[in-house]
């Protein structure tokens, strides 16, 4: 089952910590909104910036739609997830009370995207290259992309290359709709997603 390690080695808030002083990068400035995405007659993608940092886009909720006439149910259920997702960058740790931008496991430009081919690729990189959190760290954005993203797209999480030593069995795991699907029904688990996609107070 996806994320049946998760808890090795001691890993979690209340037990030892695998990696206990993580290298700590600082967070990337908001995105500032330019004059062509609030331009309504402008057709605007979703792109990497947009998956990266989606919370830029509260300024923008007329930019896609909401509430205006004579959009489809389609057009908007698309144009909402905008404005209701956090931010995949704000996904917390497993281990440390630090997001996962704040730790370099997700940056923007290991995000690729292509709108017209409804796809989205998200590499990530854990902190340490035994570390037991990488399949649970895959899960929690596999997920925040699954509760945000429109259904067209298809999402591949996967870690980057070379930066983990299983990383090719962690892939397979995070590629199996099945077994993602199995994880997800496993209580404890999807707790344990769910604290890492909470906002932190």
């Amino acid at each position: 089952m996806v994320g049946g390690g998760g808890g090795g080695g001691g890993g979690g808030r209340g037990g030892l910590l695998e990696n206990a002083n993580p290298l700590i990068y600082e967070r990337s400035g908001e995105r500032p909104v330019t004059a062509g995405e609030e331009d309504e007659q402008v057709p605007d993608s979703i792109d990497a910036r947009e998956i990266f940092d989606i919370r830029r886009c509260w300024a923008l909720a007329g930019r896609w739609g909401l509430g205006v006439p004579g959009r489809s149910d389609v057009q908007h259920a698309e144009s909402l997830f905008l404005h209701l997702a956090h931010l995949i960058r704000s996904i917390n740790d497993p281990e440390h009370p630090l997001t996962l931008e704040e730790l370099n496991v997700v940056e923007q430009v290991r995000i690729q995207v292509s709108d017209p081919e409804s796809t989205v690729a998200v590499a990530f990189t854990p902190t340490i290259p035994h570390c037991s959190m990488a399949t649970l760290i895959g899960l929690s954005i596999k997920v925040k992309l699954l509760r945000s993203l429109p259904q067209r797209f298809k999402m591949d999480v996967h870690i980057t290359p070379g930066t983990h030593a299983s990383e090719h069995a962690v892939n397979k795991q995070l590629a199996d709709k099945e077994r993602v699907a199995a994880a997800l029904e496993n209580t404890h688990l999807l707790e344990v997603v769910n604290q890492c996609l909470s906002a932190r107070s």
